[in-house]
């Protein structure tokens, strides 16, 4: 085969003819444009050096291109660095860290939260305005009043389904 002698053309004409449909399946695991392209780019340089470990008595070339990327892709997902780097993603992308706070506060002002939030009980008014108004999320809640987590979803379920009764009959 022309890719054991490690031809050029061959390995192109492979990348061309199966590089969407392994970036397909890397996307659907990492759900990240980004990094699912740079985890297909280290996928063919795992594929071209170790091409001669491919053996055709045991499956299909394509098959065996699929577990060597999707093994890549969960050792990925499982790596310290990504799990380290989502974290910050999702720090920096948090409502609390949003710089527009006044805007999602009109927004929900528009809506009549704010006003309906007065009618209530004080403790559903604080869970709804530290997850809403302040991007808390029910964990950070839970440890923030000092009260069990189920409690706090508990809560906010009950605090949701009174202010949609009150938003519907106004």
């Amino acid at each position: 085969m022309r890719l054991q002698n490690r031809d050029q053309q061959a390995f192109s004409y492979l990348y061309d003819n199966y590089a969407a449909a392994l970036n397909g399946i890397i996307y659907r695991m990492v759900e990240d444009k980004e990094l699912a392209e740079d985890i297909l780019q280290e996928a063919f340089v795992k594929i071209w050096n170790n091409f001669s470990s491919y053996d055709t008595g045991k499956g299909r070339l394509f098959t065996w291109m699929l577990n060597i990327t999707r093994n890549l892709t969960i050792d990925t997902l499982r790596s310290k660095g990504y799990k380290k780097q989502a974290k910050i993603s999702s720090d920096e992308n948090s409502v609390g860290n949003l710089s527009d706070d006044g805007k999602i506060a009109e927004r929900f002002d528009a809506m009549g939260i704010r006003k309906q939030l007065a009618n209530l009980k004080p403790e559903q008014r604080s869970i709804i305005d530290l997850a809403y108004f302040n991007g808390y999320t029910q964990d950070e809640i839970s440890k923030e009043m000092g009260i069990p987590l189920g409690t706090v979803k508990t809560r906010m379920r009950t605090a949701i389904i009174e202010l949609r009764k009150m938003l519907q009959y106004n």
